[in-house]
Order: C-alpha cells, then sequence, then structure tokens
C-alpha cells in the first residue's frame, strides 16, 4: 500500500464520512447475520447471498440508495475475508465497528484516469459520489492501480492508500548475514553491534498526554469538552505512531540495502501482548506490570520491522526458533541463565566474555541463520571472542 495525505474540503469531508458510515452499518449488518452461527447450524450468507440482499435494501432505502453501491459492496468483501482469516487461525473474529474507530472504505475497479497529477506535490482521486479530492503527491503514485482505501484516523486525518505490490530492494550480493535482537528498552540490536531505538513521545509531549489524560477523566461524557480533549489525545498519539512507522521503514530500508540474509526471531506476538487480566473467576497476576510489558513491546514496532522486512526483502528474511538465543554465549555456547546480568549486560560463568545482552543475542541469531546452529552446554566454540583476554578487568564500572 502506498498511502498518501487526503486533503479534502469541509463539503467533501461530510460526503466521505457518509461513506464511512454506510460501509460501517453494512459492516455491523454482516457481523449480526453471523453472529449466531455455532458448529452444525447453516451457516450465513456469503458475499453473493449479501450483495442480493443489499439490491433489496437499497431499493427499499433511500437513504441507503443515495450512497455508493461500491462502498456497500466492498464492505461485505472486506467481512468476507476478515471471517477468511479468522477461520485461518491468523486474525480474530470480526467485531461490530463503532464510529469513530477505523473509519473507512474501499474503492474497486478504478481506471487509468481516475487519479491525476496537478502539480509538484498536488495530486488528484476520483471518489464516487463525492467527485475529485486532492490529495498530497509526496511520492509517486503506483503504475496501473486497480483499487485504493480511503480512511480517516482517531485524529481527523484523511488518507488515500493506493493497493499496490512494492518493488523489492535487490539484494547487495555480498553474502552478509545479520541478526536482529527485538527488545523492550532497544528496539532492535543488531549483530554488527548497532543499537536502534524506535523514537517516542518527547518528555514535554509525554506531560501534556498525562495531562489532557487527567482532563479527560473529569470531563462529562458527551460533553464538547470531552470531545476536544479527545481529539487533542489522539492526535498526540497518531504523532508518535508516525514516527515509529517511518522508523520502521527507514530501519527496513537500511536494513534490505546493506544484508543479503536478514535473520529475526520466529516471536507470536498477539501471545506475547495478551492480557493478563484473566476473569472474575480466576483474575491474573501482575495485571499492570504485564500491561506495561505490553506497551513496551507495541512501542518498539516489533511487527512492522519483520513486516516491511518481508515485503522489500522476500525470501531474504529467515525466522529462528528464539529458544536460548538470549542465554548462549556468543563465544563459547554455554548455555545459561546466570550468564546474563542485568537487562544489557551479559557475562558468561563459563569462560568470562561479556557483550551486551542484546547484541549477543542477535549474534547467536545471525550465526543459527548462517548455519551454526547453537550448540548444547559446553558445545565447541565457533571462534575466539573479539576481547577474550581479562574479561573480568574490562568490566563497565558502575
Amino acid at each position: 500500500m502506498s498511502r498518501y495525505r487526503l486533503q479534502p474540503t469541509p463539503a467533501q469531508e461530510a460526503a466521505l464520512l457518509e461513506h464511512c458510515g454506510h460501509a460501517r452499518y453494512v459492516w455491523n449488518l454482516a457481523v449480526e447475520q453471523h453472529a449466531h452461527w455455532r458448529p452444525g447450524l447453516r451457516s450465513g450468507p456469503g458475499f453473493a447471498e449479501q450483495c442480493r440482499q443489499l439490491t433489496e435494501a437499497r431499493a427499499g432505502f433511500g437513504w441507503l440508495r443515495g450512497g455508493s453501491v461500491i462502498v456497500q459492496q466492498q464492505a461485505f468483501k472486506d467481512f468476507a475475508q476478515a471471517l477468511a482469516n479468522f477461520f485461518a487461525g491468523t486474525h480474530r473474529r470480526p467485531g461490530w465497528r463503532r464510529r469513530g474507530r477505523g473509519e473507512g472504505f474501499r474503492i474497486v475497479a478504478v481506471r487509468a484516469g481516475d487519479v491525476r497529477r496537478l502539480s509538484r506535490n498536488v495530486g488528484e482521486v476520483r471518489v464516487p459520489k463525492v467527485g475529485w479530492v486532492r490529495f498530497r503527491w509526496s511520492r509517486a503514485v503506483p503504475v496501473g492501480v486497480r483499487s485504493y482505501r480511503v480512511t480517516r484516523d482517531a485524529a481527523g486525518r484523511w488518507h488515500v492508500a493506493f493497493a499496490a505490490i512494492p518493488e523489492a530492494i535487490p539484494a547487495p550480493g555480498k553474502g552478509e548475514v545479520v541478526g536482529v535482537d527485538r527488545g523492550v528498552s532497544v528496539s532492535a540490536a543488531l549483530s554488527t553491534g548497532e543499537l536502534l531505538k524506535a523514537p517516542a513521545l518527547c518528555d514535554g509531549e509525554k506531560s501534556r498526554l498525562g495531562r489532557l489524560l487527567r482532563g479527560l477523566a473529569r470531563a462529562e461524557r458527551g460533553s464538547k469538552r470531552r470531545g476536544r480533549v479527545k481529539t487533542a489525545i489522539a492526535k498526540l498519539k497518531a504523532r508518535e505512531v508516525d514516527r515509529r512507522k517511518d522508523w520502521g521503514e527507514k530501519t527496513s530500508t537500511d536494513l534490505a540495502r546493506r544484508f543479503d540474509v536478514i535473520a529475526v526471531e520466529d516471536l507470536k506476538i498477539g501471545n506475547m501482548t495478551r492480557s493478563a487480566k484473566g476473569t472474575v473467576e480466576a483474575p491474573g497476576r501482575n495485571v499492570r506490570q504485564k500491561a506495561g510489558l505490553n506497551r513496551g513491546i507495541l512501542a518498539g514496532g516489533w511487527g512492522l520491522l519483520v513486516e516491511r522486512l518481508e515485503h522489500k526483502a522476500p525470501g531474504r528474511v529467515r525466522k529462528i526458533n528464539p529458544r536460548f538465543t538470549s542465554r548462549t554465549c556468543n563465544a563459547c555456547k554455554h548455555v545459561a541463565g546466570e550468564s546474563r546480568e542485568s537487562q544489557a549486560l551479559f557475562l558468561c560463568v563459563a569462560c568470562g566474555w561479556w557483550d551486551n545482552a542484546d547484541v549477543n543475542a542477535a549474534r547467536n541469531i545471525r550465526d543459527t541463520a548462517a548455519g551454526h546452529a547453537v550448540a548444547a552446554r559446553g558445545g565447541p566454540p565457533l571462534g575466539e571472542p573479539e576481547n577474550r583476554e581479562s574479561q573480568h578487568d574490562l568490566l563497565p564500572v558502575g
């Protein structure tokens, strides 16, 4: 997807919101139709049957007939794909959509003349029932666009994303392999020794966010003041998300250009960030600590980095079993949990080798991807460490 910032007029924004409302209404109808399905019962209507029912509904309701049939049909199509993903075990069951959350719609059967460039930084896209809507031409639009999606985030910003298969970045051809260890304090540690951190809000922005959240708790539900506070909070969080996405794009591009093979841990991020609050009968433990850890994992952009790497370097990303990668000494291959002195320091209890804990794990990931399997306890070393002599004397003070 190539995403651009839409710049609709107030009248066009009202029409786009109406499209979003129709798409949300049709989606929720599909959710209701399938809400009562149970194994052994007749399944809910499929996409073709839902389109036939939509034709009947449009004939009977003028407000629905006044909208775009493409928008409404594609909402059914999106639901069918979401349901297929659920039964495939890759996504959660599609649920209800609320106004103000995940607003958007999809347009298909786009013709060549439906997207045009007006000037160096301004383009236009034709939206059914709305007309020509301007967007910021920040980079070249992919050739042969067949569909696009219009979205509105919680901060009130509109975007248009054109569906296109991204071009892969060619491998440098040097045969170099890099290991990437993802963490909370360090978003991505490379086997080269580089420590990368996803950007977040600065201290002043965090203070302002705290004040806004306290103001939100005091604001009366449904009041205009509460709406203004929620919009301000959404704008701050959108700024953080934009920075994280920009970091993920630049980091993935840099890795794809520098290395032939990128090795990462095969992490189940969805399972790792699952809530620990439990149920009323079996409440969870350390819920607040687990919630903080979940926020740290999500703020690190773990999934985004690997996803963009797979898009830009297809076939060159290796997913490695993360077992023992953080407990194994990269010098002598001795496995011991006691070797990890702290979050940042790895000190081997067998040979005295020390290094940054995340970098040590990244080098184990690299060696595994390069064909050197991590040895068991006491296995032969792959090579002499760079700072083998007097390891204890080289430990940093403090």
